[in-house]
């Protein structure tokens, strides 16, 4: 069992006006528009993070993590780059590197100018990234880049209950949903450690790839990794994995109309070859668990 706890940009427990207003009007305060986030049947969902029953509550959308205007563009910038520099659309970013005379960080992805445009890859696999932050010098164009990806976590069975209930009357109700913990040993960390590669071979990827996630998944992964301690830290290099997670600051003490703010809760950086050392570090059970559960069926 568990509820929405964060519907369309507010904390469920919000019901100001802003907060009722955003719902009735299905507003995304993130992403300044319209929500995009949809059910199967099309309707818009709203629902930006949900609370199981028995742990804290987890962001499931991705706009989430878009709150403050980006700012976790400007944290990875920070800390590839030099400090300070302008983020812009990347399609423009080298004209306006040169109207300005400095360098800025050109942004490839959503609603910044646009994906960028790479050729199809055939077999299995995909090297599609996020985001593309680019470092662009006025004089010599494109310096060095960074590759992001940003992932919160996908629900099982259905949160519609909880949705109706809210949109209803702002009743907190509990509902099927679940979360979809599998996806991180058979989905994020695969692909964590194949794009990892591709970009260790790009001359450009000099700080390699960046991950952001909800604090909970983070840990999620930790866990399948046997721990943090088990992926060596390392200083920023083209083999370079860096984790980034962000959680709530608690939305309890968040003014009433104003959705709760996220804080960058820590940074971890290591390799592509620790991480799937890691991931191909299959813990196992004891030996004879098959003998020992036959013998005791027989009881």
């Amino acid at each position: 069992m568990s509820h929405i706890s964060e519907f369309f940009g507010y904390p469920v427990t919000d019901i100001s006006s802003a907060a009722v207003g955003a719902a009735a009007s299905r507003y995304c305060p993130f992403l300044e528009r319209t929500c995009v986030k949809t059910l199967s049947d099309g309707l818009i969902s709203g629902a930006c993070a949900i609370k199981p029953a028995r742990s804290p509550a987890v962001i499931c959308c991705p706009n989430r993590l878009y709150a403050d205007n980006y700012r976790f563009l400007v944290d990875i910038a920070e800390k590839a780059f030099p400090i300070g520099l302008e983020l812009v659309p990347g399609p423009r970013a080298l004209s306006d590197a040169r109207e300005r005379n400095r360098p800025v960080v050109g942004v490839f992805g959503k609603r910044w100018g646009g994906e960028l445009r790479l050729p199809q890859r055939s077999g299995v696999g995909n090297y599609y990234v996020d985001w593309i932050l680019a470092l662009v010098d006025p004089l010599k164009g494109l310096s060095e880049f960074v590759a992001v990806e940003v992932q919160t976590i996908d629900t099982t069975g259905n949160y519609r209950d909880s949705r109706t209930a809210l949109l209803e009357d702002r009743t907190i109700t509990n509902s099927s949903a679940g979360l979809n913990w599998e996806n991180v040993s058979k989905r994020i960390l695969p692909q964590l450690i194949y794009k990892g590669q591709v970009l260790q071979r790009e001359e450009g990827c000099k700080k390699g790839l960046f991950f952001v996630s909800p604090t909970p998944v983070y840990e999620r992964v930790m866990r399948r990794l046997g721990g943090e301690d088990g992926l060596t830290n390392y200083h920023l290099q083209p083999a370079s994995i860096t984790f980034m997670s962000y959680d709530y600051t608690d939305s309890s003490n968040a003014s009433s109309g104003q959705p709760a703010p996220l804080i960058l809760d820590l940074v971890h950086s290591t390799t592509v070859y620790k991480l799937q050392e890691r991931f191909n570090n299959v813990e196992l059970p004891s030996p004879n668990v098959y003998r020992d559960a036959i013998t005791r069926a027989f009881s």
